[in-house]
């Protein structure tokens, strides 16, 4: 919950700024909601719902305004007024950023994890927040990391990848990518430096076969090798090691052990639907014709070790310790994706729950403006959207307005928020930070090239 210091001085802007009503003065220090959940609790439509920053909503469109949130709450917070339900605190922080001397403070920051474990083993009456600040604070796995800058998209590692787990998508199909995958195969070393001597070459077409570009043809009775006009433009995408696969495999098929995945395929036949596929977040899982599973790391090295000259492909161990640049708009995507529940929204910024946190990536994959870091060159963007204010719910509070990245919502002459379609880039933001559930959203992703 928010709660006041001894800073205090009554000035009052946090009540100001309040969108629900959830904060009152008395005897000169700000008092406010103090997020216990009771109401949600009590609520007999459950129309008092957590939200994915720890506050609680009202859906107007469930409320019968029977009162008993009202009578239930122990600081006497909520009150009904105007057919409208309030004092339940969406913890949106606006009091924060409105107190003039920082009197406003979130106390889930100052909570021990000590504090925590003691509560909960005295089972306190205060409700403790269900995403609890994790022990851990940093989350890590190895697996084979790729350098962008060092990387020219060759294909020479997804060629020598024994279980598929590397996909290169270049733009262009058909030209030489140099990666040397011809005078490996050669038999006769005719091929050097992507160019064939003629003299040596007995036209056995093993290079053409096993061109992974399809570069290589023939032209009267000579192999030649189509080059290209300019640098090759692609993405790599690779097996992050994350395991979620496993964690979705219901025979046991895919385990990892000792931090490497394994796979056995007499158990994946007992299974038709194959969750792992949806689960892995890349796209690299995927059955090959024989009906088995490919594309999961071994961790086998043989990249690693094909990847002699340029050296972009390496052993790495990636940690996270939750930040997020500057660029979050709390938009809520991450927390909507996230496939272990481990996030929990605050304003410009995100909390993470390291102790369940696989780093599997799909947070920063999904992240509209590129805050969340990540080591994977896949990227998914919002393809297309809807998002409409439903004004018999809306409150008038304006946080969606505030909250907008690109400025797509306004209030009209007659009092009613709108939404600019042409403006407007469905990232949710005024979704997530909307406290009376006015806002009609849905998105669709889509693969960035």
């Amino acid at each position: 919950m928010f709660i006041t210091t001894a800073k205090c001085e009554g000035i009052g802007e946090c009540v100001k700024a309040c969108p629900t009503d959830a904060i009152r003065l008395i005897d000169g220090k700000a008092f406010s909601c103090i997020t216990c959940g009771a109401c949600a609790d009590e609520c007999p439509n459950k129309a008092i719902q957590q939200n994915k920053y720890g506050g609680f909503v009202v859906d107007r469109a469930k409320c019968n305004l029977c009162g008993i949130c009202e009578y239930i709450c122990p600081v006497n917070s909520i009150k009904i007024e105007d057919d409208t339900v309030k004092g339940i605190c969406a913890r949106c922080g606006l009091c924060e950023e409105a107190c003039p001397v920082n009197a406003r403070i979130d106390a889930f920051d100052l909570i021990e994890e000590r504090q925590l474990k003691f509560l909960e083993a005295l089972d306190f009456a205060v409700k403790i927040p269900k995403k609890r600040k994790p022990l851990k604070k940093e989350v890590k796995r190895t697996n084979v990391i790729t350098d962008p800058e060092e990387c020219i998209k060759c294909r020479r590692c997804q060629y020598y990848c024994p279980t598929g787990a590397i996909i290169v998508d270049l733009e262009e199909e058909g030209f030489c990518s140099e990666c040397r995958i011809c005078e490996d195969v050669c038999p006769v070393g005719a091929i050097k430096d992507t160019t064939i001597d003629p003299e040596k070459c007995t036209l056995c077409l093993k290079c053409m076969e096993e061109c992974p570009n399809n570069a290589i043809y023939t032209d009267d009775f000579t192999v030649k090798i189509r080059k290209p006009e300019k640098e090759l433009e692609g993405v790599i995408v690779s097996c992050l090691n994350c395991g979620l696969c496993a964690s979705a495999c219901e025979t046991g098929a895919l385990r990892m052990i000792d931090g490497k995945m394994r796979y056995d395929p007499s158990l994946c036949e007992e299974c038709e639907e194959k969750p792992c596929l949806d689960a892995c977040p890349v796209g690299t899982l995927r059955l090959g014709s024989d009906g088995r599973l490919k594309g999961y790391c071994v961790s086998c090295g043989k990249c690693v070790e094909s990847c002699d000259i340029y050296e972009a492909r390496s052993f790495q161990e990636v940690k996270w310790d939750g930040t997020v640049s500057e660029d979050c708009i709390s938009c809520g995507t991450c927390a909507e994706v996230c496939p272990k529940d481990t996030i929990t929204l605050k304003k410009g910024s995100i909390e993470v729950d390291f102790d369940r946190c696989i780093l599997c990536e799909k947070c920063g994959i999904h992240c509209p403006t590129d805050a969340i870091p990540k080591t994977t060159m896949r990227k998914k963007s919002i393809k297309d959207g809807f998002t409409l204010i439903d004004d018999r719910l809306c409150i008038k509070c304006g946080l969606c307005m505030e909250t907008c990245p690109e400025d797509a919502i306004t209030k009209t002459p007659e009092n009613i928020m709108v939404v600019d379609e042409d403006k407007c880039i469905y990232c949710g933001a005024c979704n997530n930070i909307c406290p009376a559930k006015a806002i009609l959203f849905e998105r669709e992703f889509s693969l960035s090239k």
